[in-house]
């Protein structure tokens, strides 16, 4: 219950300030929005970095109660779309576009934050992610742009999400087929960096895998948090906000960890502290340069792609504070 003070006889609650956590993801969203406006004015093309997890973040701070336009999501779902709908015979013929599985199954759940409804476009994508790479147990990266682009764990969860939500009732079947098999194959396979291990948890959950198997890939993942709080991309590495961001993500909403954990605050406490002034959390790239630069209105130059994408993590892993 917050303070009260009397004014002429009548108790009057005193506004509080924000929470910590609260204040950092509003610091967060301008930059986000900024850097995810910036990328839709130059660019025809969907990125995962400047539009996927930015989405992510906007999506959990609306749920928390933050303000974010809905014209802002509007112009970005058509903005995601329109990549597609340019794509719509590629996907069809099985030929895709740069990235793949990765690319197709990023836009669609991008989309579904953004609160796109299915159209041609969509159905397009998620027939082809249905179809790919064959009749294999799980999907496949074809890119090798860590840590965003190199895991299987990675894109067989954006892949099994985004058909959840846009697969055609006609391939009802094939994509039961195709989430069964790959449960079976997240159940086997062992993770080796914390990108593989959130996302195997997110998976696992995402399949219908036994409760058993989902607390033990957050066991897992929980085993490789440092000491003071945060999670490194590659065991021995550094702690950063985008690992950190991802493992609280995955725990929270694959694992069932609550928010007043103790893990759980630790990590809150490691992001707070690494958030800078402007309100973003700059990580440094590990990934070749493969894109032409360009400055999307996002900070940090050349370390923008994964600064932001990091960014996004944070925020949607502090929103649920």
């Amino acid at each position: 219950m917050f303070p009260a003070v009397v004014v002429l006889g009548f108790a009057l609650p005193v506004p509080q300030p924000p929470s910590p956590a609260r204040a950092a993801v509003a610091a967060a969203l301008p930059k986000l929005t900024a850097g995810m406006r910036g990328h839709a004015e130059q660019k025809t093309c969907f990125a995962c970095h400047n539009q996927a997890y930015p989405l992510l973040a906007l999506s959990a701070a609306r749920a928390a109660g933050h303000e974010v336009p809905r014209e802002f999501l509007k112009a970005q779902g058509e903005h995601i779309a329109g990549f597609l709908a340019a794509n719509k015979d590629r996907f069809r013929d099985g030929r895709g576009t740069g990235g793949a599985a990765a690319t197709a199954s990023f836009a669609l759940v991008a989309l579904e934050l953004a609160g796109y409804e299915p159209d041609d476009a969509t159905a397009a994508a998620a027939e082809y992610l249905a179809k790919f790479p064959g009749d294999r147990d799980h999907w496949r990266t074809t890119s090798t742009r860590p840590p965003t682009e190199a895991s299987d764990f990675t894109v067989t969860y954006t892949s099994m999400r985004a058909l959840r939500k846009y697969g055609a009732a006609a391939d009802r079947d094939l994509v039961t087929r195709r989430r069964d098999a790959a449960r079976e194959w997240l159940v086997k396979t062992p993770a080796k960096d914390t990108e593989d291990r959130a996302f195997r948890l997110l998976g696992l959950k995402e399949s219908g895998a036994p409760e058993r198997e989902v607390a033990a890939a957050a066991f897992d993942l929980v085993k490789a948090q440092h000491a003071g709080g945060g999670w490194a991309q590659l065991d021995g590495g550094e702690p950063d906000a985008y690992a950190t961001g991802e493992a609280l993500y995955a725990l929270h909403h694959a694992g069932g960890m609550k928010a007043d954990a103790p893990a759980y605050r630790a990590g809150v406490s490691f992001l707070l502290k690494t958030q800078r002034a402007d309100g973003t959390w700059r990580v440094k790239t590990r990934s070749k340069p493969f894109q032409p630069y360009y400055e999307s209105g996002f900070p940090h130059e050349k370390d923008q792609f994964i600064s932001i994408a990091a960014t996004g993590w944070a925020a949607a892993a502090l929103a649920v504070r």
